[in-house]
């Protein structure tokens, strides 16, 4: 008879499924293999008479368990069937993730890949199949057998307060806290730190503070700058009109302030005014003389106007209204009032204050 296949195993690494076995001894000839996986319509081949003593069986589903068989053939004869049974997510080896580490004085800045899942798209990885993940950081100076641990949840960790011009190295593995479960170590990485050549907090404000204030004069001078280019261009297209002489004199005068315009008006005390007599005559009944000229009065509307003589003024038609005429001492400008023809006769003279 043929002999089975012997030490049958599944080598599976980041979901990457590699049946393995070894040939047995057998005499007559070279062996082949034929392995299957168990689904809803039975049993069926992966690989069939193979020379080689492994499969590869990553194309079966991370979920669920899976049974397995192999078996070894001779021309027609074959062996009996090895069977185990797999289940990816538990079995499976979660490799070494990426790593990458940048000195910063007396801090190691490094970041974390998590490993690829084989026959996936780059940006799918053991961290998006497992709920809970996590990375075991450890690091000694190199040289030293003293090995210090950490565990990050994020893909970024800072080893701070290190020695100055020391070289530490560092590897790191992923670890499933729901599961408790830790994967395989990555290769260590070795840098070495520098001095510490931060700058102080106070001469960074100092900085920042003289920023500021050169930022603000720049913005003023170029504010002062087109304000008087503004002003130039103004002047030169549109050149600016003067007021008036006696508008100025009016608005400079030391009693013209702004602050007349809300205080109350002067008492009559302080007021200038000038005394004019007005003098009414009763020219009813009385008619002109010849000679005379331009005597004030009130022609009847039923006589006809007088011809002229050459050389004479003709005098007005109507008696015109009185006029007052009255003289502001400061600016001497005069007023001229009418005053009604109907005033009473024989009226006494009477004193107009003028303000």
């Amino acid at each position: 008879m043929v002999p089975p296949p012997e030490n049958v195993r599944m080598n599976s690494v980041n979901f990457k499924n590699i049946l393995q076995w070894e040939s047995p001894a057998f005499p007559k000839g070279n062996l082949t293999y034929t392995a299957q996986y168990q689904s809803y319509r039975g049993f069926q081949d992966t690989c069939k008479s193979a020379a080689l003593t492994e499969c590869d069986f990553s194309s079966l589903s991370k979920y669920g368990d899976h049974t397995l068989r192999v078996r070894s053939e001779f021309a027609d004869e074959h062996s009996d069937w090895v069977n185990i049974t797999f289940s990816p997510v538990d079995d499976t080896i979660i490799g070494p993730p990426g790593m990458q580490i940048k000195t910063l004085a007396d801090s190691l800045h490094m970041r974390f890949l998590a490993p690829q899942i084989e026959n996936e798209p780059e940006t799918w990885t053991m961290k998006n199949i497992y709920n809970s993940w996590a990375y075991n950081v450890q690091y000694w100076k190199n040289g030293t057998d003293e090995k210090f641990q950490i565990t990050s949840q994020y893909d970024f960790e800072v080893l701070r307060n290190l020695e100055p011009w020391t070289t530490y190295c560092v590897q790191v593995q992923g670890f499933l806290p729901d599961r408790n479960r830790t994967g395989e170590w990555s290769q260590p990485v070795c840098e070495q730190t520098t001095s510490d050549e931060s700058i102080p907090s106070w001469i960074v404000a100092v900085i920042l503070m003289a920023s500021v204030f050169v930022v603000f004069l720049l913005l003023l001078g170029c504010f002062a700058l087109m304000w008087c280019i503004y002003k130039k261009t103004k002047y030169i297209f549109s050149p600016g009109n003067s007021l008036p002489q006696h508008l100025k004199e009016f608005l400079g005068h030391p009693h013209h302030s702004t602050l007349l315009f809300f205080s109350f008006p002067p008492s009559d005390e302080s007021e200038v005014f000038d005394k004019l007599s007005v003098v009414t005559e009763d020219f009813e009944g009385s008619k002109l003389n010849p000679g005379d000229s331009c005597n004030l009065g009130i022609p009847s509307q039923r006589e006809p106007p007088e011809p002229v003589a050459e050389g004479e003024t003709p005098c007005p038609g109507p008696r015109d209204p009185q006029i007052l005429i009255s003289a502001s001492e400061d600016d001497k400008s005069f007023t001229q009032e009418p005053v009604s023809p109907m005033q009473p006769p024989n009226q006494q003279p009477s004193d107009t204050r003028l303000i």
